[in-house]
């Protein structure tokens, strides 16, 4: 039996009645066209079944339609969220990302960087596991290169950020207008760039309403022991409070199993938010958490356009801040 032939670019533009070039620029994108003839040449392919020759189009376009993704976030915590939002941006012009797992390990990422460049990728998105900044990648040959999540240190790059105190911001809120005015704020390590920006954030924004917190920050780690332990503080101070703002849902979670085991209740007692809104956390949480989500697919979808600007020759060098949401549930407000 035959195989039936597969569609050709000939087929698409004879079906479409344009020429072989007309046809070809309406399916990639290129040239100036009007709206009914490209509409008329995909209908045409989109009949025919037609499918480019990926080798074919990256000759003609000179380039390889591959985007490189480094990355330090070896669970994928932060970085499988950006990656889901770049591959929505990136997937609609029909773009592959290949993902690096660097490790916090410098050779490991020059390896990997000579690999995508071998590879001729378009473009290159780099993120971690943590907030912050860190040094550009080494020379990457002209190749246009997003950071996101993390910001790169030089002023040239493109980096795109989440704006963690406009979240620390809208906790700060959200508790006022709830009416707390005994506000604590419990967080992560004092050395930890997104720990100190989102205390500091909260206390300015709390200042500048005429509210001051009941005590200095407490710093410790990220975990649910040092939320259990810095209530175990706050209550040997005797000191009083309606409100905690914490650094991390995983503290949160800590505070609010504290407070039930002394007797206090969330949110009538207390209120409570968290930070970073990990469903794994926050909706497991007794009661579940009202929480600052950094929007990370979005901040991915944001890093994708503005890199998919730069391989079409606009870069956008500079840090882009992308807002974060409010998720409210029961710990701040009573179901």
């Amino acid at each position: 039996m035959q195989r039936p032939r597969t569609a050709t670019i000939r087929d698409v533009a004879a079906l479409a009645g344009v020429s072989v070039g007309t046809a070809s620029k309406a399916l990639n994108g290129r040239g100036s066209l009007r709206a009914d003839t490209i509409a008329r040449v995909r209908q045409a392919a989109d009949q025919l079944d037609f499918q480019p020759n990926p080798a074919a189009r990256s000759l003609h376009a000179g380039r390889t339609y591959t985007v490189g993704m480094i990355t330090t976030d070896t669970i994928g915590r932060f970085s499988i969220p950006l990656l889901i939002g770049a591959e929505d941006t990136l997937g609609a012009g029909e773009m592959s990302v290949l993902l690096c797992d660097a490790r916090d390990d410098p050779i490991r990422e020059q390896h990997h960087l000579r690999t995508l460049l071998g590879r001729r990728v378009d473009g290159i998105i780099v993120t971690g596991r943590r907030a912050g900044t860190r040094r550009p990648l080494a020379s990457t040959a002209g190749v246009p290169v997003v950071y996101a999540f993390l910001a790169s240190t030089s002023p040239d790059d493109c980096s795109v950020i989440s704006d963690e105190p406009g979240g620390a911001r809208l906790a700060a809120d959200h508790l006022l207008t709830v009416g707390r005015r005994r506000i604590a704020v419990i967080t992560g390590p004092e050395h930890h760039h997104s720990a100190r920006v989102r205390a500091v954030a909260t206390i300015a924004h709390l200042a500048a309403a005429g509210v001051e917190l009941v005590t200095p920050p407490l710093h410790g780690e990220w975990s649910e022991a040092w939320g259990r332990q810095a209530v175990g503080l706050l209550s040997a101070q005797q000191i009083s409070f309606d409100a905690v703002i914490c650094g991390s849902d995983q503290i949160a979670r800590g505070v609010a199993d504290a407070l039930r085991e002394t007797g206090r209740h969330v949110p009538q007692d207390v209120a409570l938010t968290g930070f970073d809104n990990w469903d794994v956390i926050a909706l497991a949480s007794r009661p579940p958490l009202t929480s600052i989500d950094m929007d990370l697919e979005g901040l991915g979808r944001a890093a994708a356009s503005l890199l998919l600007k730069a391989i079409e020759g606009n870069p956008a060098p500079g840090t882009h801040p992308h807002p974060a949401k409010l998720v409210i549930r029961d710990s701040t407000v009573p179901a």
